[in-house]
């Protein structure tokens, strides 16, 4: 009867270890930990890189929701970065056994501080440090990349960055995929149509904070004669000085634009019924603002 509630003790044990469930080569072993804030709730969808002892990935991934990671890794010494939006970046070293488990136990990070905004002002967006580059599915497969070669725009910096406002004006003929024949395809009645809607414009006055360096800044997008509400979904990512020690400022941004909210409508098909070009464009910005003279 004892050797029975022992068997069945063992078996419990076994179970619930974190390496019941995981089978490993035997020259590897198991690296773990959890991510929590700095109240010690879990922080999900956290990203983990895994680099070994010359500097070469071995691994990332994210968190689950409950703030857990775990990788089965050979054996050896590992440093181990860990990344979230909002908070500050933590690094940690491991050494990781053969069929063993290296847990670094509970990752606690700190809130980082967001960086500092541009002065009040009006600022300008530098054209040779920034890009409006859009994606485009075709043929249901292959996404062709484009982007369009002139543009200005101007930024006003208010006391409050939530008050401040942009317009951004784009050349439509200026769109460039890298193929001429479809680039002007792009510009004919078909799609833009640069002979009656020659520019692009993008005015905002609404920036709202999403904590950290992360901002959603809604205005009106004009395109082919249509406007609707758009929502630049955008990371500031903090001030510098250009090559003659001028202040700048840069920012990503990325919005999805959907071709039938502005009546671009052209919709060859494929013998399959598959549409020559997807619906949706994804619009990514890298923008540099440097102040108005």
């Amino acid at each position: 009867m004892f050797g029975r509630w022992l068997e069945k003790r063992t078996n419990r044990f076994h179970r619930t270890s974190p390496l019941a469930g995981v089978r490993t080569p035997p020259d590897a072993g198991v690296l773990s930990c959890r991510v929590l804030d700095p109240v010690y709730e879990p922080v999900g969808n956290a990203d983990l890189t895994v680099i070994d002892s010359v500097g070469r990935k071995v691994v990332s991934g994210g968190t689950d929701p409950y703030g857990l990671f775990m990788a089965t890794v050979p054996a050896g010494e590992y440093r181990l970065a860990v990344a979230a939006e909002g908070y500050a970046p933590y690094r940690a070293t491991a050494m990781v056994g053969q069929n063993s488990l290296a847990s670094l136990g509970d990752v606690t990070l700190q809130v980082a501080q967001p960086p500092e905004p541009p002065a009040r002002g009006d600022w300008e967006i530098d054209p040779a440090h920034s890009s409006i580059a859009f994606t485009a599915r075709h043929i249901g497969l292959a996404r062709v990349h484009g982007r369009f070669n002139s543009f200005a725009g101007a930024v006003r910096i208010a006391d409050r960055m939530e008050n401040s406002a942009m317009h951004v004006v784009i050349d439509a003929a200026a769109i460039d995929t890298g193929v001429r024949m479809r680039d002007d395809h792009l510009r004919s009645p078909d799609f833009l149509d640069v002979q009656r809607y020659p520019t692009l414009e993008f005015y905002s006055e609404r920036f709202t904070h999403r904590g950290g360096n992360r901002w959603a800044v809604t205005g009106a997008l004009s395109l082919h004669g249509v406007t609707r509400t758009v929502t630049l979904d955008a990371e500031y990512l903090g001030l510098g000085n250009g090559m003659e020690g001028e202040p700048r400022a840069a920012c990503r941004a990325t919005t999805e634009l959907h071709r039938d909210d502005y009546t671009i409508s052209w919709q060859t098909m494929l013998a399959r019924g598959i549409a020559v070009v997807g619906r949706s464009i994804r619009v990514d910005l890298d923008i540099q603002i440097v102040p108005k003279v």
